[in-house]
């Protein structure tokens, strides 16, 4: 079994704007970025199709052909950023989230260690049924943490490793 994850496409917010798990529009090479996804797809057969309920995720599975079988579900959402959520990050102060960004979460958000928990215990239901390839239109930070639980990242340097918009990460179970 193999787990597809699919990072959504660019989305149509300006440069350096945290938005987390705010629902913000796709950029206007959505068509062009999402064909290019669904093509990479096509001939590949999935038992299984999850999304994160968030707009651009949910678009892109309704793209690919995938909107009316997917399943979504909140454990796939991006990084709750709180208070800083449609804030452009030069405009933050980050001090004490920058001392230990895995444990302090954003004021109201959530710390990346919860969100690696929540994404974590998701892989592990997805995981007992090892007969089909399983399909995931999520995002970023989800992926990273996809990274570290395959063990292809440790967690101090997953933001090292983030995935390009529209990039497909291929995990083997």
């Amino acid at each position: 079994m193999k787990i597809y994850m699919v990072r959504h496409t660019s989305v149509g917010v300006p440069k350096g704007t945290c938005y987390g798990q705010t629902n913000v529009p796709l950029a206007e090479t959505f068509a062009e970025e999402a064909s290019i996804v669904k093509q990479n797809l096509q001939g590949i057969n999935f038992g299984s199709i999850y999304s994160s309920p968030l707009s651009r995720c949910r678009k892109l599975a309704e793209f690919c052909g995938y909107g009316d079988v997917a399943e979504f579900h909140d454990r796939l959402k991006e990084i709750h950023m709180g208070d800083w959520e449609m804030h452009l990050w030069d405009d933050l102060d980050m001090t004490i989230w920058e001392e230990d960004w895995v444990n302090v979460p954003p004021p109201h958000g959530e710390s990346f260690a919860q969100m690696y928990q929540r994404v974590s215990n998701f892989l592990d239901m997805i995981k007992q049924d090892k007969e089909d390839n399983k399909l995931i239109f999520t995002h970023g930070g989800v992926i990273s943490c996809a990274r570290v639980y395959f063990g292809q990242a440790d967690i101090k340097s997953t933001f090292d490793l983030m995935p390009q918009y529209g990039e497909i990460v291929v995990f083997d179970c």
